[in-house]
């Protein structure tokens, strides 16, 4: 496999992800602003875990949503 090839699959790949976790990430703040738990100008630590077993991946990102 190729290096653009490996790029293209890895692109289709996150491309997904980063639209799923951007829906469920508004819906937790969402959520969470509601229900009081979060002010409108708060900030909270969230983090993202990329793992496979196959590749003998498994990371861990972390970062600050500043609302």
């Amino acid at each position: 496999m190729n290096d653009d090839a490996v790029k293209a699959a890895v692109g289709r790949f996150m491309k997904y992800v980063n639209v799923a976790v951007q829906r469920e990430m508004e819906k937790a703040v969402r959520n969470a602003v509601a229900n009081g738990k979060l002010r409108p100008s708060d900030s909270c630590n969230a983090a993202v875990t990329l793992s496979s077993d196959r590749l003998e991946l498994d990371v861990t990102i972390y970062s600050r949503i500043e609302l």
